[in-house]
């Protein structure tokens, strides 16, 4: 993907040709999409919390049971990162606009097959089904990724990306799982009331693909973002024969990741675990996966703008990889410290969790970081972010479906801190071409071999 040119001043912008949400790093034009992407993220995260116990028990309970959905829901994963490197691809030959409305269509006919199947009990349609709906987030989601990353100032980048995930994690699973905790009761409870829950994610996904699709009209989106004289095939393998050729952006994807892929794992294991091992009960897990993730909502924009002006490399390295790292363990080991089913043990174990979620927004800066690392190739190089992004849940629910029978759900949460291990070592050979921000030049870090005064920094 070219650079692209700064859009023309939107209406309400300022003498200088900027808007308030443009200096707060939401690109003016784009705003009604990022609306779209947390109302779209919202239907799709509603079943985030329960969609494992729900198989389990469809499929005849027990713990062996919870191993099997793990499998159904790795399998989605790799569907979804899969998708997410299509996400990257095909908005760059086609434009974004018209890769988002393909993942909403996936997502409303697979969803539908995937209600059926549940329906039937059958493990291979539910499997099938559930798979192929995995491709539909994140060819909505990530391909307003891309369009972000063609109109965001570069200044802004960081900013602009954490005001992304601001939208996708307010979706998913925090707005999300409150959802879930109003309509599966007022639906009945129990199994139906989870299955009419799920009808009800639909017309939330549909309402968000409308806002975004009605409310943005900016050039980019419908258009071609690679260079005109590559060919189809070349655009669709670009971000693989990038990160074959280019060890930093093959980094800077394995971070990527690792970044969420305990989350998901998480919430593989914890809902049986809080719910009923520790006996706080579905809607208090519920409870505690919003207040947990609403505390990363609130520091998303905030990593993003700090690695504006303190270093990407660095804001990743410290807020997102070691204190995500210290945060997950202090979500598994705190609520087995306090007393299981107390009020005030739950408050405690909730205060734990949200301490992981404010600090994985720590990661933020890397949407800004890939590019940058392949300034001739960012939609080569956003193919690979985003694979990478969504490939995080297929990371997480792999890493449930392999260590868990031998080393349980403790063997888990250790398996996750040791990949955050490996992806601090990884960020000592991230070096990235980072704009000055506001005049300032960002420091040098003097931990970080790889990180050497660039001239964006140190022209006056």
């Amino acid at each position: 993907m070219r650079t692209a040119p700064s859009p023309p001043p939107a209406s309400g912008t300022s003498a200088a040709g900027e808007s308030f949400l443009d200096r707060l790093g939401i690109p003016h034009a784009l705003r009604w999409g990022f609306l779209g992407v947390l109302v779209f993220m919202t239907g799709n995260g509603v079943e985030t919390n329960f969609v494992s116990p729900h198989m389990a028990e469809v499929l005849g309970g027990g713990d062996d049971k919870i191993n099997l959905a793990a499998t159904i829901i790795t399998i989605y994963s790799l569907c979804a990162l899969i998708g997410s490197y299509l996400a990257g691809a095909l908005s760059d030959l086609w434009g974004p606009k018209k890769v988002m409305t393909l993942g909403v269509l996936v997502w409303v006919v697979f969803q539908a097959a995937f209600i059926g199947a549940l329906a039937t009990g059958v493990m291979p349609l539910m499997l099938l089904t559930y798979a192929l709906r995995g491709f539909g987030f994140p060819l909505f989601a990530f391909a307003f990724l891309v369009w972000i990353n063609a109109v965001a100032h570069k200044e802004r980048g960081g900013a602009a990306v954490g005001w992304f995930y601001v939208m996708f994690t307010g979706g998913m699973p925090t707005i999300g799982s409150l959802v879930a905790i109003v309509l599966i009761p007022a639906m009945g409870g129990g199994l139906m009331g989870e299955r009419w829950t799920m009808v009800a994610s639909t017309a939330i996904v549909v309402a968000g693909f409308l806002i975004a699709r009605l409310g943005v009209h900016e050039e980019h989106g419908g258009r071609r973002l690679a260079p005109a004289g590559e060919s189809s095939g070349a655009v669709i393998l670009s971000g693989i024969t990038l990160a074959a050729r280019n060890r930093r952006v093959l980094l800077g994807f394995l971070t990527r990741l690792i970044n969420t892929a305990p989350q998901f794992g998480m919430f593989i294991i914890l809902p049986t675990v809080i719910a009923q091992t520790l006996g706080w009960g579905q809607s208090r897990w519920l409870l505690m996966t919003s207040v947990i993730f609403a505390g990363n909502i609130l520091f998303n924009a905030a990593f993003g703008a700090l690695g504006d002006r303190i270093g990407w490399v660095t804001t990743v390295r410290w807020f997102g990889i070691v204190g995500s790292a210290l945060g997950l363990l202090a979500w598994w080991y705190v609520p087995h410290w306090v007393p299981a089913g107390s009020d005030w043990g739950f408050v405690v174990a909730v205060a734990a969790g949200t301490v992981f979620g404010i600090l994985l927004a720590g990661f933020v800066p890397l949407g800004a970081i890939m590019p940058a690392l392949a300034p001739e190739h960012k939609g080569a190089a956003m193919a690979m972010y985003t694979t990478a992004a969504g490939g995080a849940t297929f990371l997480g629910s792999a890493v449930v479906a392999l260590v868990r029978p031998w080393g349980g759900d403790l063997g888990v949460v250790w398996a996750f801190v040791a990949l955050y291990g490996c992806a601090f070592v990884m960020t000592f050979f991230l070096k990235v071409d980072q704009p000055r921000v506001h005049g300032r030049d960002i420091p040098a870090d003097p931990a970080d071999p790889a990180d050497s005064r660039i001239p964006e920094r140190t022209h006056r």
